[in-house]
């Protein structure tokens, strides 16, 4: 099955989807906006919800300004799993999110170190979903395994992601990853798992996380200067790019060579020519650099405080398409990885421009299929 164009992918990324019904959806997280979980001619993306869009669905087609691209659209069916509470009550959908139509994503700690408004990351709004009640603060392992297995059995999903909320210890939250990764394997064996956290203080927590059976790692940089992480994200960037960097390099060796991500985001106001320098340094690293537009996002103080706007469109298409062929050079693609943002793809035009295939819906267990933003769950 065909990607759709990446520049209408890019273009829809931004400026939504005018959908009247959209059964998978997420309202408030980490990031990377209010969205809506679609099918754009077979392939996953996560769009925003926007009632102003140009772009709007009839017909199971996608419009702009009301002529047919030439995209289908599909809507991602509510998973049966979301109908079942676990065996200490709590509903299944506040443990763990379907996104796209095969990936299941959870945020194992749903509070954050840094949310205090003086440190906090202005796009982010992690703990936004906890005051409304549609999550529970902390995931147990049990609960996981409980919900991952029933997903797996009934919705058929191929890969799980997990993040976390930074901890004050010295890990960083890593080590309660680590606990429930270990917990789903025990249940699903051969299910691809994909941990992101922070660079944590003792890098041989990134062996503990591959031992307990992840088997791809984000560790989410978000920007790549200096200035611009102080001024968008205060207390994560205090953390030094030279802690990123020993981060990614040991993730490297223990992960391998394309099974690393960082997300790279586009419109905080870091100069393009720049950006694509440090993401050409990233694949050198063998980490894949998931370039994504920053998308303004309820809750988060980017949007409430500052009301900065999603970037132009001309901009994430000249820098996707820039750092796609620096992937496609270095044989990197977003499907090689075994699971995660990056083999997923759907937050990004990346994925269909880097040489590997968009079509996974298809995979099997071992291969990722099409999803959202591990770091939107829930």
């Amino acid at each position: 099955m065909a990607a759709p164009a990446p520049n209408t992918r890019v273009d829809v990324a931004i400026r939504g989807i005018r959908l009247l019904d959209a059964p998978v959806s997420r309202r408030a997280g980490a990031g990377p906006s209010d969205d809506g979980h679609v099918l754009l001619d077979g392939v996953g993306a996560a769009v925003p919800l926007n009632p102003r869009s140009p772009y709007s669905v009839s017909g199971g087609k996608l419009l702009l300004d009301g002529a047919d691209t030439g995209l289908g659209v599909e809507a991602v069916a509510r998973p049966r799993f979301y109908d079942l509470t676990t065996a200490d009550g709590v509903p299944y959908e506040k443990i763990a999110r379907l996104h796209s139509d095969r990936v299941l994503a959870t945020t194992v700690v749903q509070t954050c170190a840094r949310y205090d408004e003086s440190e906090r990351c202005r796009f982010c709004a992690i703990e936004e979903s906890l005051t409304q009640g549609s999550t529970v603060a902390v995931k147990t392992p049990a609960q996981l395994a409980e919900v991952a297995r029933a997903a797996h059995d009934l919705d058929g999903i191929t890969q799980m992601v997990m993040t976390t909320g930074t901890s004050t210890g010295r890990d960083r939250g890593a080590t309660h990853l680590a606990r429930c990764v270990r917990a789903v394997r025990a249940v699903l064996p051969d299910l691809p798992i994909q941990v992101q956290c922070e660079p944590p203080g003792d890098l041989a927590t990134i062996q503990e996380l591959y031992d307990a059976g992840a088997r791809s790692i984000g560790i989410h940089v978000e920007s790549l200067d200096d200035e611009v992480r102080r001024r968008w994200m205060p207390g994560k960037g205090s953390v030094p790019m030279a802690e990123y960097r020993a981060a990614w390099a040991e993730a490297v060796r223990v992960f391998g060579w394309n099974q690393v991500s960082t997300y790279v985001l586009v419109g905080l106001g870091e100069d393009p020519d720049e950006l694509v320098a440090g993401c050409a340094e990233l694949v050198a690293m063998g980490v894949y650099p998931f370039v994504v537009p920053f998308r303004p996002l309820a809750g988060t103080l980017a949007t409430d405080v500052d009301g900065v706007p999603a970037p132009p469109h001309e901009l994430v298409y000249d820098v996707t398409s820039r750092v796609a062929e620096l992937l496609r050079e270095a044989g990197m693609t977003g499907a090689g990885q075994a699971a995660g943002c990056a083999a997923c793809g759907a937050c990004s035009a990346l994925g269909s421009m880097d040489g590997g295939s968009m079509d996974r819906g298809s995979m099997d267990g071992t291969i990722p299929g099409p999803g959202a933003c591990g770091q939107a769950a829930g």
